[in-house]
């Protein structure tokens, strides 16, 4: 929008040259003067035309006009030479200056300007009762809204203190929306819940609620800072106030002459009133300004975005100089530390063949002591067949006199002529049963005592508990001994080697036994008998438990019981529970005995989960 102020005076002088015939004048064209709307046209008009036409009544020859400008709007009236002078805020006055030589010539002295005569900063908004964000820091994760990328103080100022706080609004933010101007919509947004922040030019928030279009106490200002002398809310420091700048092409004179103008403005005059200023003065330092658009390599300074290698040389030539002396000496210093390398080197390669040696023979010994822990385990289970032997013997001994029992009653029938088919085809089928049962026992016995490689795979507990139970059960009915099964059902499987888990179990229920013969003195009591009992640990492990009512250990006993050759039994190796240690320690688990309430020893040993031991590896 523009306007202009032509005195009424020059046109009737023009009238009356005219009439009288005299050569008339050209008419200089008006003083164009570009205003930044920062918050729209009507509000330009209102505060900035009284001004303006101030300047036409000190010009009648000229007139002047108004063009309210947008940030973009103003930088082609600029590059076009459509102006004569511009009236914008600080930052885009350094941007001018840099890309289109425009020169400062008067700074606003606004009427809230600080003892300084700053008079530009920022203030971020949030909804009143909004105590989660009470600093710059609190921003970080946020929704805030600013005017314009180039907005000085409603965006640029903000973006350097958020910095300073440690809060970088184009990555630590959950999101930054630019509303455009006018800058009012940055400020309904905060007051309607569309953003959690906004950032307004200091001042702007005190103008609206003035103007009646916002309530001033449903909000409060993040990080509020005073400034003396400076009447409004503010988050940031103060930068200088507008400038009024003139373009390269505008004359030197017309820029005297609107500068004397401009200074020779009555105090209180309704121009300066109606744009809120006291007045004008000198051109202020504008130095502070570069210093935060070179922080923000913005404006002037975005260059300094793209550093070359030239740059980087230029900045740090000492750092670079004393790099290069560090190569030196460092070129100096490894060939001395070269000829170090080949004898230290040399040494090396000695040591190192002895070490090779040494972790040869380490490995072929924990070969050999493997190799013996595995005949070790043989010879114990063989020891274990070797005392359970006349029972095994009996177990055979059943089925193969049922055989035999069977294959006389059919000769004796043969002979006889007597008997029938059915009958024949019945002890035939009787005798391969006990050919069947017979086999079963010779397999599990040539499974356990056979020699083989250790193999870990998943393995169901309760049947490795069955099957060494059942090699077991000609030795309990012998001694007349009750052995009762508490398996628990549905256990997770265990990785293992289920032999050598047999081999435990076994192991422990035949000390079981032992015991109960030790202590029964031919006679039986309330009781009496070995308990199996298997189950889930509250930390997930499988226990496996054998409980005897026997005569109980002794504090000796129980204090060596582990230990290898040491044995209770006459005979005895003393090798058993010290192999069964070995065993359930290489499976992750533990083994141990405490004393049974009513009488006896529990031994007890545990094993981790397949499940457990895969996580764990």
């Amino acid at each position: 929008m523009r306007f202009t102020v032509r005195p009424g005076c020059l046109m009737l002088a023009l009238l009356g040259m005219l009439s009288a015939g005299l050569p008339a004048r050209a008419a200089e064209p008006p003083i164009r003067v570009g205003v930044l709307a920062y918050r729209g046209g009507d509000h330009a008009n209102a505060v900035w035309e009284p001004t303006v036409r101030y300047l036409a009544e000190r010009f009648p020859r000229r007139g002047a006009e108004m063009v309210p400008l947008d940030l973009p709007g103003m930088d082609a009236a600029v590059a076009a030479g459509s102006v004569d002078f511009v009236l914008t805020n600080t930052g885009n006055y350094v941007e001018l200056e840099a890309r289109h030589g425009v020169t400062r010539i008067a700074t606003l002295h606004s009427s809230r300007s600080g003892a300084s005569g700053a008079a530009v900063g920022s203030a971020l908004i949030v909804r009143a009762g909004r105590d989660d964000i009470r600093s710059l820091a609190d921003l970080k994760g946020k929704t805030v809204m600013a005017v314009d990328p180039d907005a000085f103080g409603g965006f640029q100022v903000a973006w350097g203190a958020m910095l300073t706080a440690g809060v970088d609004p184009y990555s630590d933010l959950k999101e930054l929306r630019f509303s455009g101007f006018p800058v009012d919509r940055v400020a309904f947004a905060v007051r309607d819940g569309a953003v959690d922040a906004g950032v307004l030019r200091a001042c702007v928030l005190e103008e609206l609620a003035q103007e009646g279009h916002l309530d001033r106490a449903g909000f409060q200002v993040v990080g509020a800072r005073t400034e003396l002398g400076f009447g409004c809310a503010l988050s940031t420091g103060l930068y200088p106030d507008w400038p009024l700048a003139r373009l390269a092409n505008t004359p030197e004179d017309l820029a005297k002459a609107v500068v004397v103008a401009l200074f020779q403005m009555p105090d209180g005059h309704p121009a300066a009133l109606a744009g809120g200023y006291e007045g004008w003065t000198v051109p202020m330092d504008y130095q502070p300004v570069h210093g935060l658009f070179r922080s923000l390599r913005i404006g002037p300074y975005e260059h300094l975005r793209d550093v070359t290698l030239l740059d980087l040389a230029r900045e740090h030539w000492h750092w670079l100089a004393l790099t290069a002396l560090a190569l030196l000496w460092w070129a100096v210093h490894s060939l001395r530390v070269e000829h170090l390398i080949k004898v230290r080197t040399a040494e090396l390669r000695a040591a190192n063949r002895e070490l090779r040696r040494e972790m040869a023979e380490r490995r072929r010994a924990e070969d050999t002591a493997r190799e013996r822990q595995k005949e070790m385990d043989h010879v114990a289970r063989l020891s274990i067949l070797g005392e359970m032997a006349s029972n095994i013997a009996h177990e055979l001994n059943q089925p193969l006199g049922a055989i035999a029992n069977y294959a006389r009653g059919c000769t004796r029938r043969l002979e006889a002529g007597v008997g029938s088919t059915a009958e024949f085809a019945e002890a035939s089928r009787a005798i391969a049963a006990q050919a069947d049962r017979a086999g079963q026992i010779i397999a599990r016995i040539r499974d356990f005592v056979r020699k083989r490689t250790v193999q870990l795979e998943p393995a169901d507990v309760n049947g490795a508990v069955e099957a060494a139970l059942q090699l077991c059960e000609g030795r309990a009915r012998s001694g007349n001994i009750p052995v009762t099964r508490e398996l628990a059902p549905g256990l997770p499987p265990v990785l293992a080697d289920r032999v050598q888990i047999e081999q435990v179990v076994l192991n422990l229920v035949k000390n079981a036994l032992d015991a109960m013969d030790d202590g029964a003195d031919g006679a039986a009591w309330e009781g009496r008998g070995v308990t199996v009992r298997t189950g889930l640990e509250a930390d997930g492990r499988v226990e496996i438990a054998v409980t005897d009512r026997g005569h109980g250990l002794s504090e000796d006993a129980r204090a060596r019981l582990f230990d290898p050759f040491f044995t209770t039994k006459p005979g005895g190796m003393g090798l058993g529970l010290s192999i069964c240690r070995t065993i359930v320690e290489s499976h992750g688990g533990h083994l141990w005995a405490t004393d049974h309430p009513g009488g006896g020893t529990v031994v007890r040993f545990v094993l981790p989960a397949a499940e457990e031991k895969v996580n764990a590896g």
